[in-house]
């Protein structure tokens, strides 16, 4: 039987930013993220920092690139543009307004290249499954868009070298299985992460959680999660690095050794805690 890890809410790594007056939450003094109905986007950079000194990870659903558009300016200044677009992975609630912004900020999108066909126009999303996990998002995943997406313009594969564009100090890492090319990214000097989907700090399956933000420590979203194989690699290769903060794609950023216990306990225990039930009994 599926088990929920609870988070407490003393885990939560967030506050309100002295600087905003949104729902922007800060993390650390150059890392903040925005939730924007079902998902987050996460900004890095100083406040101030001004024009091309940031940049943007991910871009939430369609129709809220105002809402980024202004916590961007309160965050970074009037009318700041980042220096880059990265994206963990293709999936509509991650891209909805990826088109509108790198064409307005003039910007290249990294990701992984096996993301590069959902993003060029070549090939749509495989379809989900609706019967992941139950409750009301994933019985409403069929409808959910799946693209393609074409920015094949400004495009851009994440450097071979590990290394994060307009990140210094930061590495991206290779956690597939949630889509091909998911990536995660790193940062050793203070243990902060960056997790987009490959794990979850609530239950994106239930539409009750989703809107209450109920804190628990969940593999990625079942009905968009192909390969399992490869995203419990992917948990258990992110806890083995210990993260002190993590920043995920769904639910509330949290840090501390509540959340890295509960994070490890995830990698241990992934299919009696991930896996749709009816894939476990093939785990």
């Amino acid at each position: 039987m599926t088990r929920h890890l609870r988070l407490s809410p003393s885990m939560r790594a967030s506050r309100p930013s002295s600087h905003d007056h949104d729902t922007t939450r800060e993390v650390a003094a150059d890392l903040a993220y925005k939730r924007l109905g079902i998902v987050n986007v996460v900004f890095f950079g100083t406040h101030g920092v001004g024009d091309r000194g940031w940049v943007l990870i991910d871009t939430g659903v369609f129709g809220t690139t105002g809402l980024i558009r202004q916590a961007a300016s309160r965050r970074f200044g009037q009318d700041a543009r980042p220096a880059a677009i990265l994206l963990t992975h293709w999936h509509f609630d991650h891209v909805g307004g990826l088109k509108e912004l790198a064409s307005e900020w003039d910007v290249p999108i990294y990701a992984h290249p096996l993301e590069h066909p959902f993003l060029d126009g070549t090939l749509a999303y495989p379809p989900p499954d609706p019967h992941a996990g139950g409750g009301l998002m994933s019985r409403l995943s069929p409808l959910y868009p799946r693209g393609p997406v074409d920015v094949a313009e400004r495009l851009r594969a994440l450097p071979a070298d590990g290394t994060v564009p307009g990140m210094p100090g930061w590495r991206w890492i290779a956690t597939p299985g949630h889509s091909p090319g998911h990536v995660s990214l790193w940062r050793e000097s203070d243990r902060a992460l960056i997790a987009g989907d490959a794990f979850i700090t609530t239950a994106q399956e239930s539409a009750y959680a989703v809107l209450s933000q109920r804190e628990e420590m969940h593999g990625p979203p079942m009905y968009f999660t192909p390969d399992w194989h490869g995203a419990k690699n992917s948990v258990q290769a992110l806890a083995i690095l210990g993260p002190d903060l993590a920043i995920t794609g769904h639910g509330a950023a949290m840090r501390g050794a509540g959340m890295g216990a509960a994070l490890d306990t995830l990698a241990r225990d992934f299919d009696s805690i991930a896996l749709p039930r009816h894939l476990m009994r093939h785990a």
